[in-house]
């Protein structure tokens, strides 16, 4: 009884890093495309596990559309420099994302780009800048 229990034990252990990543998967996003939308800020949930960012969108036929986008929780949020106040209801702002594949309104969140200029991005990494050449 005594090795069932250790092997049960041992399986869980094992099992659970799978269980892990396949959470964090972004399997539902489309990984090489994005979305990029116009809107209002509806929401910013500041949350665990995932932040969400909710935009109204409005077409030019005057339809508005919800879309909802997920980030990384809080904590990764401030190591990217994003704050919970950094995104207020009313505000318009330029979203782009990793769209989900099913074709809903939402998407993994890219970046955001203010009305001011200022561009928030949790994966710093995934934004393509381009600097200025330097004259030579």
């Amino acid at each position: 009884m005594r090795k069932l229990g250790s092997a049960v034990c041992v399986a869980f252990a094992l099992m659970a890093p799978v269980t892990a990543l396949a959470h964090h998967a972004a399997a539902m996003f489309e990984t090489e495309k994005t979305v990029t939308v116009s809107g209002i800020v509806e929401e910013f949930a500041y949350v665990n596990p995932h932040a969400w960012l909710y935009v109204v969108v409005t077409d030019d036929n005057g339809e508005e559309t919800l879309w909802g986008f997920e980030a990384e929780g809080p904590s990764a949020l401030m190591r990217a420099g994003i704050k919970n106040n950094a995104l207020q209801p009313g505000e318009l702002v330029t979203v782009t994302a990793r769209p989900l594949r099913d074709g809903r309104p939402a998407g993994a969140w890219v970046s955001v780009t203010k009305a001011d200029g200022t561009v928030l991005a949790p994966h710093p990494l995934w934004v393509k800048v381009s600097f200025p050449r330097k004259p030579n």
